[in-house]
C-alpha cells in the first residue's frame, strides 16, 4: 500500500495513458523533413511506448548492428512530446558539432535529434523520436562492481557531465534528473558517455528570463528521491545550482556505496532535512560517507562551490572543472578519456545492505499545467531485466548484453520520477 499523499493537496491519481502496440519489422516511418526510417525488431518496452531498433529506409532488413533507436508512443500520451521540445531546441546535430568545434571538445555526451513526427496504424495516431543507438547504462556496471567506483574515473564522470550541463544550460534547460541509470557508455565507444532521458528537462530560463525562486508545496520532492535537489524537495522548479547539487550526490555515491539518508528513502521529509543538515555542514557530511584517510578533498571543494550559488546564478563551470582536475592531479592521475571501470576495494564505509525503495509516481502527461499530487507508488530502486529502464521483449537473441552491443536508448518511456515540473513552451 502506498504511503498517505501529501497534506498539501488532495490525491489524485496518475493520468492513465493507452498502452503501446507493437509494430512488425520493416514498418516504415516518415518524420516532418520527409525522411523514411525502417523499424527493426523492438529492443524495449515502457509503460507507454516501445523502443525499436532503426535505419535509414534501403532495400535491407534493419540488423542487429543497426546504429539508431526510434522510440513510440500513443499521440495522446505525454511523455515524449515533453522529452521531444528538449531534444528540437537544443540537441540537433549541428548546434552540438558547433558547440564542440568552438569549445574544442572531443565530443559532448548530449544524444543527437535525428527526426520525429506521426505515424497512422489500424485508425490510430503514434508519436516517434529518432535518436542515437547507445550501450550499457552506468546504473547496471555500478552494481556489477560492487557499487563502487574508483575514485579517477568519478572524476572523469564528473568533467564530462559539467561539459553537458554547461551546454544545456546554456540552451536554457536543466535536466533535474542526473543519476547513473540515465547515463549511457556509447555503443561503439565505451570511452564516452552521455546524459540521457530528457523527460523532466526544465526550460528555466525562457527568452533569456531565468524563472524566479518559488516555493510550491505540490510539486515538493519531484526527481529522483536520493539524488534531487534541496530546492526540488521545496517545490521550487530546477536550477542550474540544482543540477550541480544532483551531480555531486551522485559522484559521492558512486564513490563511498551509499548516501547518509539511504536507510529512509520512503520518508521525503527526512531525506529532504537530512541533505539540509548537511549542506549547513558539508565537512561533516563528507566524513559520513569516507573513512578518515580516504576523504576526497574535490568533493568537498565542490559541494562547497554548489552551496555558494544562489537561485538564479550562472555557475562558474571552469571552477569546477579545476576542482575536478585538482582531485585528478592528487591521486596522480591525468585525464586520460579512457573510462576505468575496474573494481576498487577499501573505499566504502557504509556496510553493503539494500536500500530502501524509492517513492515514486507515473508523470504527468504535457496536456496538463497541472502537478501531479497522487499517491506514491513504491518501486525497486534497481530492476533486471531491462534496457533503459524498459522491460526487454525482444527474443533473447535480437537483446544483446554487451557494452558494445547493448541497445538502451535516450529517454526512458517509464519513468523513474516521483513527478514532472511544469513546462514551458
Amino acid at each position: 500500500m502506498p504511503p498517505k499523499a501529501r497534506a498539501a493537496g488532495k490525491a489524485k491519481g496518475p493520468t492513465k495513458r493507452a498502452l503501446a502496440e507493437a509494430f512488425p519489422a520493416g514498418e516504415v516511418l516518415t518524420d516532418t523533413g520527409k525522411k523514411s526510417w525502417k523499424l527493426g525488431a523492438p529492443i524495449g518496452q515502457g509503460g507507454f511506448g516501445m523502443l525499436y531498433l532503426a535505419n535509414e529506409d534501403n532495400a535491407k532488413p534493419v540488423m542487429a548492428d543497426a546504429p539508431y533507436v526510434i522510440k513510440v508512443e500513443p499521440s495522446d500520451n505525454g511523455p515524449l512530446f515533453s522529452e521531444l521540445k528538449f531534444y528540437m531546441r537544443a540537441a540537433k546535430p549541428d548546434l552540438i558539432q558547433n558547440w564542440v568545434k568552438t569549445n574544442k571538445l572531443k565530443y559532448l555526451g548530449v544524444p543527437k535529434y535525428w527526426g520525429s513526427g506521426l505515424h497512422e496504424k489500424g485508425g490510430k495516431r503514434y508519436r516517434f523520436m529518432v535518436m542515437d543507438r547507445f550501450g550499457l547504462d552506468l546504473q547496471k556496471i555500478f552494481e556489477e562492481r560492487g557499487k563502487v567506483f574508483p575514485r579517477k574515473l568519478v572524476i572523469q564522470l564528473g568533467l564530462r557531465l559539467i561539459d553537458v550541463l554547461e551546454y544545456i544550460h546554456e540552451h536554457e534547460y536543466v535536466h533535474a534528473d542526473i543519476k547513473a541509470s540515465n547515463l549511457l557508455l556509447a555503443q561503439k565507444n565505451p570511452n564516452q558517455v552521455y546524459l540521457v532521458d530528457y523527460g523532466l528537462a526544465y526550460r528555466y530560463c525562457p527568452e533569456g528570463k531565468p524563472k524566479e525562486y518559488k516555493e510550491d508545496p505540490k510539486r515538493c520532492h519531484d526527481g529522483t528521491i536520493e539524488f534531487t535537489s534541496i530546492d526540488a524537495h521545496k517545490g521550487v522548479s530546477p536550477s542550474r545550482r540544482g543540477d550541480l547539487e544532483i551531480l555531486g550526490y551522485c559522484m559521492l555515491q558512486w564513490l563511498c556505496g551509499r548516501l547518509p539518508w539511504e536507510d529512509n528513502l520512503q520518508d521525503p521529509i527526512y531525506v529532504r532535512d537530512s541533505k539540509i543538515k548537511c549542506r549547513e555542514n558539508i565537512k561533516e557530511f563528507i566524513s559520513k560517507c569516507f573513512s578518515s584517510d580516504n576523504t576526497p578533498g574535490e568533493m568537498l571543494k565542490f559541494m562547497e562551490e554548489v552551496k555558494s550559488l544562489g537561485y538564479t546564478d550562472k555557475p562558474n563551470y571552469q571552477k569546477f572543472r579545476a576542482i575536478l582536475q585538482e582531485g585528478l592531479k592528487s591521486i596522480g592521475a591525468t585525464d586520460d578519456d579512457k573510462l576505468d571501470f575496474s573494481v576498487v576495494s577499501g573505499s566504502r564505509k557504509f556496510s553493503k545492505q539494500k536500500t530502501t525503495k524509492r517513492k515514486k509516481v507515473e508523470e504527468k502527461g504535457e496536456s496538463s499545467n497541472e502537478p501531479d499530487t497522487g499517491p506514491v507508488k513504491k518501486k525497486a530502486a534497481t530492476k533486471k531485466n531491462e534496457v533503459n529502464g524498459m522491460e526487454k521483449n525482444a527474443p533473447k537473441k535480437q537483446l544483446v548484453e554487451k557494452a558494445t552491443q547493448t541497445s538502451p536508448a535516450p529517454a526512458a518511456i517509464k519513468r523513474r520520477t516521483r513527478g514532472r515540473p511544469k513546462k514551458n513552451a
